[in-house]
């Protein structure tokens, strides 16, 4: 997946243009790990290719959260998500059912990563 199939928005952006194009994967991603994430990549369940980072040059910083928009045309409904922390530490989290998500929230505690869906 290439960074130009998803539009990332703060949490202090206007919805209603990214609305129109919204997909049905679309969903918030809420960093309460601890630390800031440099990267993020999501991909379908079935691909060999991470691709790039979605957030570009951006990080999101424990606390925030980002909108994640998809394309409208996106068909794939499991998803992989991958988090990358300033230290380079990866996480990841597999079969995730978009259609069925609407909210992850990443937590990091004991040397553990978790996640919450809604």
């Amino acid at each position: 997946m290439d960074r130009r199939d998803f539009l990332v928005l703060g949490s202090a952006l206007g919805l209603a243009p990214a609305t129109l194009l919204a997909g049905e994967q679309d969903f918030w991603l809420v960093n309460r790990t601890g630390f800031t994430i440099d990267e993020v990549q999501i991909t379908p369940h079935n691909s060999k290719d991470w691709g790039d980072d979605i957030l570009g040059e951006g990080t999101l910083e424990d606390g925030k959260k980002v909108e994640i928009v998809f394309k409208r045309k996106e068909k794939a409904k499991v998803w992989d998500l991958r988090v990358e922390d300033e230290d380079g530490e990866e996480y990841i989290w597999y079969d995730l059912n978009l259609l069925e998500i609407s909210e992850v929230t990443l937590f990091y505690k004991k040397g553990k990563a978790t996640a919450t869906f809604k």
